[in-house]
């Protein structure tokens, strides 16, 4: 039942921007870390943004200064506001969320992922 949601890619210019959203349901987003990732073709999935459930972010440096995480507790989403794209940012875009606890006194990990969104820039 737990379900992400990505949506808000698409193909845009060199220099312009895209707003992606992420839509969680199925369990308690506002205790969640969210993040985005993202995979170019032949690449390893990069962490680019992180915004803790306190609202603490952190950016690749890549992107820092262009892109801005965000999230709306009340819709149970998470946004990516992307600026001044270029052809580095073209990858398909992952939603992430975490929680991280302990269950029957052992360490467990709630790491879900959404389906991705691709993002593609013109050069």
């Amino acid at each position: 039942q737990v379900d992400l949601e990505e949506s808000g890619g698409g193909l845009v210019q060199h220099g312009g921007s895209l707003r992606l959203s992420c839509r969680a349901s199925g369990f308690a987003f506002s205790t969640h870390d969210m993040s985005w990732y993202r995979q170019a073709p032949g690449k390893v999935r990069e962490l680019v943004a992180n915004i803790s459930s306190s609202g603490t972010t952190h950016y690749v440096d890549s992107v820092k200064g262009r892109f801005t995480i965000s999230r709306d507790n009340a819709k149970n989403t998470v946004y990516l506001q992307m600026n001044s794209l270029n052809s580095e940012d073209t990858a398909v875009y992952y939603c992430n969320a975490l929680y991280q606890t302990y269950y029957d006194g052992r360490p467990r990990i709630w790491d879900y992922w959404g389906l991705g969104t691709q993002v593609t820039v013109s050069s």
